[in-house]
């Protein structure tokens, strides 16, 4: 088994004392390490206590445990005839070897949503197949993480010496495209991909993410891995019931002008059940992808649309072809 290589950042002085402080800014530094070196660090500190995270798996594990037609009353059209929706919701486990949950913003009502007429901007009523008292339980977890997800954001800011309110231009909330999944991995009898690279066999194909960060909570039966940019060796990611895991994503590749690289990883074949919750951080759908965002130029009037560089980064994903 290989040593493990993700470091561990308490970055608690971020949450609690903004981005100038001096304890902040050797935190910044090592999240700016991580980044570069590898792509994935683990987070302590975050302001999400273990309370949080047992009731939104709670939720999960619900919800994936009630029956078909419970699930198929979220799925997206594809699935579903009768719903509008295309983007979130529930997709069944004969799509890619896993059952997921895709939700949006809650934020979003359905007059938003409607007056919007953006394709990712959905309403999906959860109330079809999630009690009120779980729907509280994600709407608050989405506002904790979200709120996370811009303080890492505005770490990155800081980096280039810039006002770490320019973030707002990049995410303004109900706008964001920003998605909280429950992937649920059943009991697979077969693996979703044998590795070219090592003949592993995988519940999950190697891939990298497409927004700004990803911030995940794997259970202890773990099973992601991810691969060093340098040797191109394979690394377990491994379970700290109190941390989070962070990753790099295409977005922020694009607007680091390539010096924070998207992360190759994967998840290893499991034949028993687990569940992961990832966070996809990411950006407002009609901000205007320009390099020179966090160097350069104050203002961006120019470059590809988020909304249409998701579109092309969905396009490998099985999941997402409806």
């Amino acid at each position: 088994m290989n040593k493990n290589i993700i470091p561990t950042i308490n970055i608690s002085s971020l949450i609690n004392n903004g981005f100038s402080s001096p304890k902040s800014i050797k935190t910044i530094k090592k999240i700016k390490k991580a980044c570069v070196d590898i792509g994935f660090f683990q987070i302590t500190g975050h302001g999400i206590n273990q309370k949080n995270i047992k009731s939104i798996c709670n939720v999960g594990n619900k919800f994936f445990n009630s029956s078909e037609k419970n699930k198929i009353k979220l799925s997206p059209k594809k699935w579903n005839p009768k719903n509008k929706n295309i983007y979130r919701g529930y997709f069944p486990n004969d799509v890619n070897g896993k059952e997921g949950l895709d939700i949006g913003d809650l934020k979003v009502t359905k007059k938003y949503a409607n007056s919007v007429k953006n394709q990712y901007i959905e309403y999906l009523n959860l109330n079809k197949s999630i009690d009120k008292k779980s729907i509280r339980i994600l709407s608050n977890y989405f506002d904790k993480i979200f709120f996370l997800g811009e303080a890492l954001f505005k770490s990155i800011i800081k980096l280039y010496n810039k006002d770490t309110n320019i973030s707002k231009l990049a995410f303004s909330r109900l706008k964001t495209l920003s998605t909280l999944r429950f992937n649920y991995y059943t009991n697979q009898t077969t693996p979703v991909e044998i590795s070219k690279q090592d003949g592993e066999a995988l519940g999950c194909e190697t891939h990298v993410d497409s927004g700004i960060f990803t911030i995940l909570y794997q259970d202890k039966k773990g099973g992601l891995q991810v691969q060093n940019r340098k040797n191109k060796k394979w690394y377990n990611v491994p379970f700290n019931k109190s941390a989070l895991v962070v990753n790099t994503g295409r977005a922020l590749e694009y607007l680091s002008k390539g010096k924070f690289k998207a992360t190759n990883h994967r998840v290893l074949w499991n034949k028993t059940k687990r569940m992961s919750v990832p966070f996809f951080f990411e950006p407002s759908y009609d901000f205007k992808m320009n390099k020179s965002f966090l160097i350069g130029v104050k203002k961006n009037n120019t470059g590809l649309k988020y909304g249409k560089f998701l579109n092309k980064s969905l396009k490998k994903f099985i999941e997402y072809q409806r």
